[in-house]
């Protein structure tokens, strides 16, 4: 089980940063880089475990398998992709007994309707209603009342809706018990600032990509009110860009000879065996 809690480094990190885990190597390997807790995200996990898209085509158990594999690789606390519950209220209860069973830190809940779901920040097709969300939110907060566990709501109305609509929808799942807030796909610095201001003090987490305008250190999102920041598109995208370079490259070689190019075989072994714990694994050998 973990040693601390999302909740506890909340209240300490400025802010949170929670590299995406899609796999028991990425999470062995988010550790070993020092960060001190990691998030789950359904598209990456998704993306390597099954090739699939992350549009409402996993079912719970098909996701959970994923995360167990991740809760059993490290000892980081958590934040796990609970999608919108994979059902009704009775199916978000289900789902928040069974993170709290596992050890699960966190888990952020979203209004995106299942069956029109997009993938990341791509923007929603559609939002359940409101009063839908506040009755999954009770249920959820209620499930994990009296223990560490922080209930995040993703509220992907901002696209359908406006800033100002997704705003008012935020404020009424806080007031049904959210312990934090994701607003996701706002495209601006300004945006950032002014839900930040609004909810200063509550933890607002927010999911940046490289290359856009919002792209900024931590510590600028941490003075505009952030307290969790979560980098969706770091590992998985330079994971497969890494993989389909070398793999164009070794077909080229079997084809004309040519080298491939080379790298720092060593450095990356050793990561690779650090994160597979070897050593811990052949001591049993020395020992017999």
């Amino acid at each position: 089980m973990p040693k601390t809690s999302i909740r506890q480094l909340i209240a300490t990190e400025k802010p949170l940063v929670t590299p995406l885990a899609h796999d028991a190597l990425s999470a062995r390997l988010i550790e070993r880089a020092g960060f001190k807790g990691l998030a789950v995200g359904g598209s990456a996990l998704l993306a390597a475990r099954y090739a699939l898209p992350d549009i409402g085509l996993a079912a719970f158990g098909e996701m959970l398998a994923g995360i167990r594999d991740i809760i059993a690789a490290t000892d980081l606390p958590l934040v796990v992709d609970g999608d919108d519950g994979y059902g009704d209220v009775k199916s978000v209860a289900h789902m928040m007994e069974t993170f709290l069973q596992l050890g699960v830190s966190g888990v952020v809940l979203e209004d995106q309707l299942l069956v029109a779901k997009q993938p990341g920040d791509s923007g929603a097709t559609a939002v359940v209603p409101t009063n839908t969300m506040v009755d999954k939110i009770k249920v959820a907060v209620a499930t994990c009342a009296n223990t560490e566990m922080q209930l995040i709501a993703r509220c992907d109305a901002y696209k359908l809706e406006g800033l100002s609509a997704a705003m008012r929808r935020a404020e009424r799942y806080l007031a049904a018990g959210a312990h934090g807030l994701f607003i996701p796909g706002l495209s601006s610095v300004e945006e950032l600032a002014e839900v930040g201001k609004a909810f200063k003090g509550v933890h607002l987490m927010t999911a940046q990509f490289e290359g856009r305008p919002t792209w900024l250190t931590p510590s600028q999102y941490f003075e505009m009110g952030y307290r969790q920041l979560t980098l969706p598109g770091l590992l998985i995208p330079r994971l497969v860009n890494c993989m389909d370079e070398t793999l164009q490259e070794l077909n080229h070689f079997m084809e004309t000879g040519q080298p491939l190019t080379t790298y720092p075989i060593a450095s990356a072994q050793k990561a690779l065996e650090q994160a597979l714990k070897f050593e811990k694994w052949k001591s049993f050998s020395k020992s017999q």
